[in-house]
């Protein structure tokens, strides 16, 4: 049994959590607010950032890259050829150079901004940032996610899944920060067909089906977000 800090609407925690569940592992989910400091999560990642993983015998395991390349290492070839990080080296490039575009460049464009402003802030006091969402930064993030989809969708018509003939981690981290914010209804779909066909093969996976139940009170979701034929 792992023991996964996040937060229901961290993008990179809701990777693991699909990470976890394709591998079919368990794990007990604590729910972390960074911007709170707490002084026993920041000696387990002094970096205030979720996730971080628990498991038996190991040290704190922190960020979302380095958990699913643990849980490769550990668990990934009980998965035989599902394995979700390729064997041979050049896919191995493709899919990390992938993980890191959503990891990295997505997140700080467009999912980070997006779940910082919409969600986390109505959690903050105005000593941690807390406040009004910033309509700058809402029409920034807004903007960006545009180019993003269209280059998803164009992946999507040129491979089988985002980084090759089958599921990968990308597939997984891609999808995981789309839910963040398709939640919140700040993905327009209907500027690329591509791009939705592949997001509704991935979050119609079992290891979706938590991810898609899990609500916020004040903050509904749209209609589509549940349905897997959106």
């Amino acid at each position: 049994m792992f023991t996964l800090y996040h937060h229901p609407f961290c993008p990179r925690s809701r990777f693991v959590r699909l990470v976890l569940g394709e591998h079919g592992l368990d794990s007990r989910l604590v729910e972390e607010r960074v911007w709170e400091r707490r002084e026993a999560f920041l000696a387990m990642n002094p970096a205030a950032a979720t996730p971080v993983m628990l498991a038996e015998g190991a040290p704190p395991i922190p960020g979302a890259l380095i958990i699913a390349e643990y849980l490769d290492e550990t668990h990934g070839y009980a998965l035989g050829e599902r394995r979700l990080l390729p064997k041979d080296t050049n896919e191995r490039v493709e899919v990390r150079r992938l993980m890191a575009w959503f990891n990295d460049k997505f997140y700080d464009e467009v999912s980070g901004p997006l779940v910082t402003e919409r969600v986390y802030k109505r959690f903050m006091n105005a000593d941690q940032g807390g406040g009004a969402p910033s309509t700058e930064v809402l029409r920034a993030a807004r903007a960006n996610v545009r180019y993003h989809l269209a280059y998803i969708g164009w992946l999507a018509r040129t491979r089988n899944f985002l980084a090759g003939d089958r599921l990968t981690y990308v597939d997984l981290i891609a999808a995981a920060h789309l839910s963040a914010i398709d939640y919140l209804g700040d993905v327009p779909w209907n500027e690329d067909d591509a791009a939705k066909a592949w997001y509704v093969r991935i979050k119609s996976r079992p290891s979706f089906r938590p991810l898609l139940s899990e609500w916020m009170a004040g903050l509904p979701a749209p209609a589509h977000y549940v349905d897997l034929d959106f």
